[in-house]
């Protein structure tokens, strides 16, 4: 039986220190017993002689030096997983928050995850559909990437990653879903108001049969929203290596959990980074992100998008920044087109999925996407540039081919980026509404693509 300590020293916010401990190790698991009998639990965030530092899971009130007792379990914080998570609603600390009882675990895993050998890593590949025109079509999602969306306060990110959820799936070239698809969803900070807009979408839908859900509001202890992506992370990782399931795995808003971060570190005290965040954020991130990807000779995957607001809309920021550094590109959200009334508003142009050409293609999706992908983007590059100086102008100084470009990009806008919240569109559907909107343009300036698929795919349109 593992002793109790009754040498705490100092209690600051979410931080107790412990004096005159022995043999207890980092990320340690620590229950905290007061008089009264009630039980809190914290983890060893620094051991340094005799003393360790340990960060209380639950509120610190009422908390205090002579009223509570410290033990040391000897284990890090680890998750009970089973297949009967599937369907259920989690905390932050992984108790049930849907009233049914606890799911009997099969296994228990440690929350912080085993580095992965990176030569035991797989490449992402395969195309996942996620239904969202501007996403299949010109900054595709592979399976095993990082994706994140970097949105602003007051943008309908929450709804476009509910539609995601309730979408997205592996499919083949004939349309066809492939494999058995989960969806791990992590909310972190999030208004009651959001939280029961996510569970109801999920309920709704069904989507909630393939999906387990962790939720921490904006009043949950804030030391939940550091342990909730991990807590997410480890139910992905015994789904897709241990079940061979497809995992997509959604983490909204990481600028929350940052936040959480630097009030923790505000507490211990230590040496600010940019703008208060601790100097460790990019180390810190990326042993969330890093945890997606696909393992050789085993056939699940994790693919993560991740979901943060950029402050004042500031891409260089240091949360965005910093993704920007470990992820595999970004979808932007663009608080012009939302006012425009446009849904979902992804901002085409500063958009980027680095892994799209490894999920696109013959064999993938079709043979044509690669090719109008490009012409897509370059023609509403020029459409922009036409519209803005049509502004400084006047529409009279266009030439008739910039008038096109102005009108492609006007259509563009109206009917490849706008769709309904609902509205699930197959590959082959987007490619489609790609075709017909380079319609407009001459035949002159589809430079992009093939001769052969312009005969080919033109005809299929008119």
């Amino acid at each position: 039986m593992t002793k109790f300590y009754k040498t705490i020293s100092d209690i600051a916010g979410p931080l107790m220190v412990v004096e005159g401990v022995e043999g207890v190790g980092y990320e340690e698991v620590a229950e905290i017993e007061l008089t009264d009998g009630s039980k809190r639990r914290g983890r060893v965030l620094e051991v340094s002689g005799d003393r360790a530092v340990v960060q209380i899971f639950e509120e610190s009130r009422g908390l205090a030096v002579d009223n509570a007792k410290v033990r040391f379990t000897g284990k890090p914080m680890e998750l009970g997983v089973s297949d009967d998570m599937l369907g259920r609603v989690f905390d932050g600390a992984g108790s049930p928050k849907d009233g049914l009882p606890a799911p009997i675990a099969s296994k228990k895993l440690n929350i912080n995850g085993s580095p992965l050998n990176p030569y035991s890593r797989d490449f992402p590949n395969d195309f996942i559909q996620t239904g969202i025109s501007t996403i299949d079509g010109l900054n595709t999602l592979v399976r095993g990437q990082k994706l994140p969306i970097f949105s602003g306060s007051g943008l309908p990110h929450s709804e476009v990653v509910a539609q995601i959820a309730r979408q997205a799936k592996v499919v083949r070239v004939d349309g066809k879903s492939e494999g058995d698809f989960a969806v791990v969803f992590a909310a972190m900070g999030i208004t009651f108001e959001e939280s029961e807009y996510f569970i109801n979408q999920f309920r709704q839908t069904g989507a909630i049969e393939r999906s387990t859900l962790f939720v921490n509001l904006a009043d949950d202890p804030v030391i939940e929203r550091i342990t909730l992506p991990r807590l997410a992370l480890t139910a992905a990782e015994y789904l897709a290596y241990e079940k061979g399931m497809h995992v997509l795995v959604i983490l909204t808003d990481l600028t929350n959990y940052c936040e959480a971060l630097r009030e923790v570190s505000a507490a211990r005290k230590e040496i600010p980074g940019r703008r208060g965040y601790p100097g460790y954020l990019y180390t810190d991130l990326s042993t969330i992100y890093e945890r997606a990807g696909r393992i050789k000779g085993r056939p699940g995957s994790i693919t993560q998008i991740p979901v943060l607001t950029m402050p004042e809309d500031d891409k260089t920021h240091p949360i965005p920044d910093l993704t920007g550094y470990i992820t595999e590109g970004q979808i932007m959200m663009s608080r012009d087109l939302y006012r425009k009334g446009i849904y979902p508003p992804v901002d085409v142009l500063p958009s980027l999925s680095r892994l799209k050409d490894k999920g696109i293609g013959e064999g993938k999706t079709r043979e044509d996407h690669s090719g109008i992908l490009n012409q897509l983007f370059a023609a509403y590059a020029s459409g922009k540039e036409a519209k803005e100086l049509a502004v400084i102008l006047g529409e009279a100084a266009l030439s008739d081919v910039d008038k096109k470009y102005a009108r492609f990009a006007e259509a563009f806008e109206d009917q490849f980026i706008r769709q309904g919240a609902d509205e699930d569109r197959s590959i082959l559907e987007t490619l489609t509404i790609g075709w017909k909107l380079l319609s407009i343009l001459p035949k002159s300036e589809l430079k992009r693509l093939k001769p052969e698929y312009i005969e080919k795919y033109m005809k299929q349109i008119i």
